[in-house]
């Protein structure tokens, strides 16, 4: 039996099909679910994401979970809010869903598609999503699309073509479950997915934006997004002269010795989504601001320090890049030569080197209480001239800088202009 990358070894998808169902409510610990499954609506069916991962022995510790019920949703979860302390949030009053925030954890409640619990899996988006485990003792599995047999040979296969275009995020959705749970997408899907590529532009944005964030953070992030490129799938914001290859890279930690794993999660998604998205794109989606400010300037000095990274800076260039990147600095240095490289991050990782974490060696409250100084632009350009000053190591000291800041407000005001470097 085929086994995905990453798999557990603890995977119960080897055990017979009549011990799966109660191996499976073991490892959800409905005990400690904030709500208990007796408490819950009768009939209620545990579908998605939960019941996939808990049998492929990925599920975090506070699983989101998904329940469809038979009858009306949004009075059931409102009483579960009144009840319990906890809130109701409506997600899609038409369809009748509605989610409950409680203590750290999500349950999503949907009503019952269609005429029955098989109706509604077959309206899912792919088989691996449409296994269900009843509430109720005994417990039971339902799997009529093929989702265990998919989980057991790594696959990501869409249940019909028409479930695709009904929403057309899933089309998304598939290259994203490719990067998380390290998986292939069956030809007939890939073809499925290329055909509709075009709907993709008829979803929300904000659910676009949801699913890309998990994709470039994901284990298997640049095998999807090579994938995704062929499939031209987000071609609407994608920047013409972006290419994934120029700014991502198919690397591990195990690939990357020089990066910790806190620097590569820091690093790759926002090198990935910087070379996947143009400017606009990222608008367009409705990035938060933060986010697209990070992207912006990422993709400012790739292309100010040209191809070979080793195009010169001036010292006010050089304070502003480790200004603007001081966060975010490892994912500049993706492809540079490794000595180089390695200068740089050893710098970067020491938290007192002036340079690398730019700062003042006085604040303005101080350059307004000791020189009498009005707040504006020339306390301003003081310092950011003093800011420099202490990052090439010209002043050090806090006397120092305001014996700097004297010298520099008396000079005539043409010299105080900096070019360059600021004497």
């Amino acid at each position: 039996m085929h086994m995905p990358n990453g798999f557990s070894a603890n995977t119960i998808l080897t055990v017979g099909p009549d011990r799966l169902p109660d191996l499976l409510w073991r490892r959800l610990k409905p005990e400690r679910w904030p709500v208990q499954p007796a408490q819950l609506p009768g009939g209620a069916i545990l579908v998605g994401g939960a019941v996939r991962d808990g049998l492929l022995n990925r599920l975090p510790p506070c699983p989101d979970l998904d329940l469809v019920i038979p009858g009306a949703v949004l009075g059931i979860v409102q009483g579960l809010a009144r009840d319990h302390g906890g809130v109701c949030v409506v997600l899609d009053e038409q369809r009748d869903m509605a989610r409950l925030v409680l203590n750290g954890w999500t349950i999503d409640f949907a009503r019952i598609e269609g005429n029955d619990l098989r109706e509604d899996l077959f309206r899912r988006d792919f088989k691996l999503n449409a296994i269900a485990l009843s509430l109720s003792e005994p417990q039971q599995l339902f799997d009529p699309t093929g989702g265990l047999k998919d989980l057991q040979n790594g696959l990501i296969s869409a249940i019909r073509e028409s479930n695709l275009r009904d929403d057309p995020l899933r089309l998304l959705r598939a290259l994203r479950l490719m990067a998380e749970l390290e998986m292939r997408i069956d030809a007939d899907t890939l073809a499925m997915v290329k055909a509709n590529s075009q709907l993709l532009s008829q979803s929300a944005p904000e659910r676009i934006q949801a699913e890309l964030l998990r994709l470039v953070a994901a284990p298997a992030a640049d095998q999807a997004i090579a994938l995704m490129n062929s499939l031209s799938l987000l071609q609407p914001w994608r920047a013409e002269e972006a290419q994934h290859s120029d700014t991502t890279t198919d690397m591990t930690v195990t690939d990357a010795p020089w990066m910790t794993e806190e620097e590569h999660n820091l690093a790759m998604p926002l090198a990935r989504l910087t070379g996947l998205l143009s400017d606009q794109g990222l608008k367009s989606l409705r990035f938060s601001r933060r986010q697209i400010q990070r992207c912006m300037r990422l993709r400012y000095w790739q292309k100010s320090l040209g191809a070979d990274n080793d195009n010169p800076l001036s010292e006010v260039e050089m304070v502003r890049l480790h200004q603007e990147l001081e966060a975010d600095l490892p994912a500049l240095l993706l492809h540079w030569p490794e000595q180089r490289r390695n200068q740089w991050m050893q710098r970067w990782r020491d938290p007192e080197d002036p340079l690398f974490h730019p700062c003042s060696p006085v604040d303005g409250d101080s350059l307004q209480a000791e020189l009498s100084l009005k707040p504006g632009p020339r306390l301003g350009a003081l310092i950011k001239h003093l800011t420099i000053a202490h990052a090439y190591g010209r002043v050090v000291s806090q006397q120092q800088a305001l014996d700097e800041a004297r010298r520099w407000l008396h000079r005539p005001s043409s010299a105080s202009q900096s070019n360059g470097r600021c004497d």
